[in-house]
C-alpha cells in the first residue's frame, strides 16, 4: 500500500468527519466497506485511523441481513461510511436513502473501481475538505446567481443566454447546518440551479465531454450544441455519433432539455486529469448541465418527477460567464 497516498487520505478523512459532518465523540461510527479493489483498501485503512472505535464490516464477508442488523443498531445522529468498489446493493432499497431516513449521518465512496490506479492520487487529493474554500466561494456564487436576471456562458463564437433568472442555487460544500441529511456522496464540490423559465435558454455551447451509458465520461473534440427554448434542437454536423443516439433516446419519452446547471468547485480535479465516475468528475471547477426532464431537487410544472428518466451530464467548454454583465468565472476562476 502506497505510504504517501495513505498518509494524505487519512488527513483528508479525517477532515472530512471532523470539520464537514461535524461527529461527536459520543457518537458512534459504523464503516461498511469491500476488498475488491486497491482503492478501497486505503480508504479503510484511513478511516481505521480517523475512526479508531468505529466499527468495521466486510460487505462480502457478512450477509445482507447482518449488514441490515448493523445498520439498524445505529441511533439517530450516528454516522455511517460506505466504502464501494462498486456500489452496494441491499434489494430493498437504497442503502443511502434508507441511512438517511434513518437520521443517520452518512459518508459515501462508491465506483472506485472506475479509478485507476494512475490517477487514485487525484481522487484522494479530490477528498481534501478545504473548508475555507468551499464555505467562502459556495456562499458567494450562491449569493451572486440568487438575484440575477441574465446569465451568460461564453466560449468562442458560442453563447447560452438565460433570462429572467435562475431558481435558488443548493449548495453540495460540506455545511450541513440547517439541513435534514448530513453527509452525501465524496468528493463534494458544487453550486447547482436551473432556469427559472426553460422559454428563455437559448443559444449554443460547445461539449468537449458527457457521460456515457456506463455513467462513465468520454471525452471528445469540442462541438457546438444549439439551443432553443431549454431544448437541445441541433449539434455540429461532425459531432459523435453517440451523442446523437442519447438525444434521440431522450426523445423517445421526452424532451431533450436543459435542466441542472452546476457549477464545479473541486480543484484538485481537471480535464488532463479526472476521475471516470460521473459523480466525482461532475465537481470538476467549471460548469455542467444535464440534459433530459430528470432532476429531484427543482419540482416544474408539466413535469412528474417519477415518471421522467433521463439525467444525463454533460460538460461545456466554458471561457467566461457572466451575471447580469458581470464576469463571475473566467479562464478557470470564479470571481466572486
Amino acid at each position: 500500500m502506497n505510504k504517501d497516498l495513505l498518509a494524505l487520505a487519512t488527513k483528508n478523512v479525517t477532515d472530512i468527519v471532523n470539520l464537514a459532518i461535524e461527529k461527536k465523540p459520543n457518537e458512534k461510527a459504523l464503516v461498511v466497506y469491500d476488498t475488491r479493489y486497491g482503492l478501497t483498501d486505503i480508504l479503510t485503512a484511513a478511516y481505521r485511523t480517523a475512526l479508531p472505535d468505529a466499527r468495521f464490516v466486510d460487505f462480502d464477508a457478512v450477509s445482507k441481513e447482518e449488514v441490515i442488523a448493523a445498520f439498524d443498531a445505529m441511533r439517530p445522529g450516528d454516522l455511517v461510511v460506505l466504502i464501494q468498489s462498486s456500489n452496494f446493493l441491499l434489494d430493498a432499497f437504497r442503502i443511502r436513502l434508507h441511512l438517511f431516513n434513518k437520521k443517520l449521518k452518512v459518508i459515501e465512496h462508491l465506483h472506485l473501481h472506475r479509478n485507476t490506479e494512475d490517477i487514485w492520487d487525484v481522487y484522494i487529493n479530490a477528498l481534501e475538505y478545504d473548508i475555507n474554500w468551499y464555505r467562502g466561494i459556495g456562499p458567494k456564487l450562491k449569493a451572486k446567481l440568487e438575484r440575477i436576471k441574465e446569465l451568460r456562458i461564453q466560449a468562442g463564437d458560442a453563447e447560452l443566454v438565460v433570462t429572467g433568472g435562475v431558481l435558488s442555487p443548493k449548495l453540495n460544500i460540506g455545511d450541513y447546518a440547517g439541513m435534514e441529511n448530513i453527509g452525501g456522496t465524496f468528493p463534494i464540490g458544487e453550486v447547482f440551479t436551473e432556469c427559472a423559465d426553460f422559454a428563455q435558454m437559448n443559444g449554443s455551447f460547445m461539449i468537449y465531454a458527457y457521460a456515457g451509458s456506463d455513467f462513465s465520461i468520454n471525452m471528445h473534440i469540442p462541438f457546438r450544441v444549439d439551443v432553443k427554448e431549454g431544448l437541445i434542437v441541433g449539434w455540429q454536423d461532425d459531432a459523435p455519433e453517440s451523442f446523437g443516439k442519447i438525444i434521440e433516446n431522450i426523445k423517445e419519452f421526452e424532451r431533450p432539455l436543459i435542466r441542472e446547471i452546476g457549477f464545479g468547485l473541486n480543484r484538485a480535479i481537471t480535464r488532463e486529469r479526472y476521475m471516470q465516475d460521473i459523480t466525482a468528475f461532475e465537481r470538476l471547477v467549471g460548469l455542467h448541465f444535464s440534459l433530459g426532464e430528470k432532476h429531484s431537487v427543482y419540482k416544474k410544472e408539466g413535469i412528474t418527477a417519477h415518471k421522467s428518466k433521463f439525467h444525463i451530464d454533460v460538460f461545456p467548454v466554458v471561457d467566461r460567464v457572466l451575471a447580469d454583465g458581470e464576469v463571475i468565472f473566467e479562464n478557470g476562476k470564479y470571481l466572486v
